[in-house]
């Protein structure tokens, strides 16, 4: 065995594994890694190649080293983003998900050993890295071939990464396996990460190359399977600190479905050449409406998509505090559509200190790879899912401590709605909610319109608890009882919730995020009840009666979309059903002997058509 990996406690079936390999390699730096990525030839282009029985040599990769980092295209479309039915408990531990017994036919345990004696024939890189960050992670174990180099470098840049030379040594948490031809030899092309749960080891297979369901969520996967038995949870958002131009400070947490807007939560806000702000664009008639706004507030990020709300963390001041589960932000691009649209991850992306990673963006040897220019799907269109991963440290006035939530925003994508095409998208600019409600819109978490990270994501669909349910591995009821216990113990902690892509009649993209946003820093997270007015939707909670920003009033049509004259009262009322329709049926999956009872009193108050007011008699509403 190599002498870093002695230092380490293994399995008696890892250490036949790494004695009976091919080779083991253990990088002792990340530019020593990524120098490996490349393989043995000086071309700065190399395929990730498998000889697959019955197919013969199947490329799953290729790699090309830019000025600015590696480049990863994948010749599929279909592996290019995250097949959301893919995850397979491979142990007999409680779940609601898929096991793989019931899928495939066959123990796991067959799998497994076909994967260790696959992984035999293979030279492996054995690389040990934190799941959750250096800063407050758990030790863990990458194993995987060395000819998928640039994986273990996503990892390294994900989620941290440990020179073995310098570590102490550790029993691994977590364990994550690589082996990309089963995919084709075990799973008929698909897209298959495998969670065995052990008593003191999440071991995670994966048999693919995309990194999202595995080194990205699959590590997710580990964090909510230890906050399960912990009791905490590891919350799927963005956050940041708003400092206002007068120095007020104000913590905003962003939840909400892959494409919710957590990344664009921490983005400056997107002008015109001029300087202003497109706040809506008319679908039917194409008209704009624009905005001047002066100068907005300071953002310092905090995370950008998983925030561990460790217990430790907690205090006396009645608000959830967090930090980021990860050492690097796994950002999508596909808004980046041209030079100019985001100047901050231009210059980190273009050029980086150190080398980063890209996903489906054009790379030519040699040549600096731009985050605008997107790898064309078979189609002729540009991928969708465009990814670079750029490392927390170096995202500007980044937040290394933990914080204190003052707002929890939910983002939901919503899609055009009018009264000759009724749709669920009648969300206003800005909602209130109460704890009760905000509870409901995180059980149920609508996946929403046109979703761009995931494989399909046309319709209406739910990712359930939190917006993390897709990747946690145990009992549905479970995370809904740790995410209201997490609620309820955060009294000063408010709730809102925010569209993005549409309201009503007009697309606003992340425009209303954008100002949203910027009105609740102004007025440090706080409104006035006589401000507000029950929604005509009762899930929607409280709905402006006005907004005003920079001296210029927001339209009631942005706010009420009753009030839109292509949608009325009637429009508007045939997407609540759509809406409330969905949440009823999403909401008794939840409705077992197992809820919370404070749970079971607050679906019973949305089952009998409760009011705004009933949701805040079982829940204060702080404003």
């Amino acid at each position: 065995m190599h002498r870093f990996l002695k230092k380490f406690t293994w399995t008696p079936e890892l250490v036949e594994l790494l004695d009976e390999c091919k080779g083991v390699y253990v990088p002792t730096s990340k530019q020593e890694l990524y120098e490996s990525v490349f393989g043995t030839g000086r071309s700065g282009k190399y395929d990730v190649v498998y000889d697959v029985a019955g197919r013969g040599e199947v490329c799953e990769a290729t790699v090309v080293r830019a000025k600015n980092g590696v480049v990863v295209n994948y010749p599929e479309d279909y592996m290019r983003r995250r097949d959301p039915d893919c995850m397979r408990i491979g142990d007999d531990k409680p779940t609601d998900k898929p096991r793989f017994k019931d899928v495939y036919g066959y123990d796991f345990a067959k799998c497994k050993a076909d994967t260790l004696n696959w992984l035999k024939t293979q030279e492996l890189i054995v690389m040990p890295f934190n799941s959750g960050g250096n800063a407050y992670g758990y030790g863990s174990m990458l194993i995987c071939p060395r000819n998928a180099a640039f994986f273990a470098y996503a990892m390294a840049n994900l989620q941290g990464f440990i020179s073995a030379e310098e570590s102490e040594g550790f029993k691994p948490r977590a364990i994550v396996y690589v082996a990309p031809p089963f995919r084709h030899t075990h799973f008929n092309g698909r897209q298959v990460v495998v969670h065995n749960r052990l008593d003191d080891c999440h071991e995670v297979f994966s048999y693919n190359l995309y990194p999202g369901p595995s080194a990205k969520k699959g590590v997710y996967s580990v964090l909510l399977d230890i906050g399960e038995q912990e009791n905490w949870v590891t919350a799927h958002a963005s956050c940041g600190r708003m400092v206002t131009q007068y120095d007020n400070e104000l913590v905003i947490m962003h939840e909400g479905a892959s494409g919710g807007g957590k990344s664009e939560m921490l983005q400056d806000i997107a002008r015109t050449e001029d300087g202003r702000v497109v706040l809506s664009t008319n679908t039917v008639t194409g008209e704009q409406t624009l905005m001047n706004m002066g100068r907005t507030s300071h953002i310092e990020p905090v995370c950008d998509d998983m925030a561990t709300c460790y217990p430790s963390l907690q205090n006396d001041s009645g608000k959830l505090v967090l930090v980021d589960g990860e050492d690097g932000w796994f950002l999508r691009m596909d808004g980046v559509t041209h030079y100019g649209c985001d100047p901050v991850y231009e210059r980190i992306c273009t050029e980086p200190d150190e080398p980063l990673v890209f996903f489906n963006i054009q790379g030519v040897v040699g040549a600096t790879s731009l985050i605008w220019e997107h790898t064309l799907d078979s189609d002729g269109k540009p991928c969708p899912n465009p990814r670079a991963i750029v490392p927390r440290s170096k995202v500007p006035h980044i937040v290394d401590e933990p914080v204190e939530v003052d707002i929890r925003s939910f983002g939901t994508r919503m899609p055009p709605s009018t009264r000759e095409n009724p749709n669920y998208g009648i969300m206003g600019m800005l909602h209130f909610i109460p704890p009760a409600l905000a509870w409901l819109w995180r059980l149920v978490a609508p996946r929403g319109f046109k979703n761009p990270s995931i494989v399909g994501g046309g319709e209406l669909k739910s990712e359930g608890v939190g917006s993390y349910w897709p990747f946690a591995t145990g009992l549905r009821v479970k995370q809904a009882n740790l995410l209201l216990q997490q609620i309820v113990s955060c009294p000063n902690t408010r709730y809102v919730l925010i569209p993005n892509q549409h309201i009503g009649v007009y697309h606003v993209g992340f425009s209303a995020e954008w100002v949203s946003r910027e009105w609740l820093a102004r007025h440090n997270g706080h409104v006035k009840k006589d401000k507000l007015e029950p929604a005509r939707c009762p899930l929607l909670g409280y709905a402006l009666k006005e907004m005003v920003i920079e001296g210029q009033p927001i339209r009631s049509k942005y706010l009420r979309t009753e009030t839109q004259d292509r949608m009325g009262k009637d429009g508007y009322d045939a997407g609540a059903k759509i809406l409330t329709d969905f949440f009823a049926k999403e909401l008794d999956k939840f409705y077992t002997d197992d809820l919370d009872p404070l749970g079971r009193e607050i679906i019973d108050c949305f089952r009998r058509g409760g009011t705004i007011e009933d949701y805040c008699k079982l829940t204060p509403m702080k404003l």
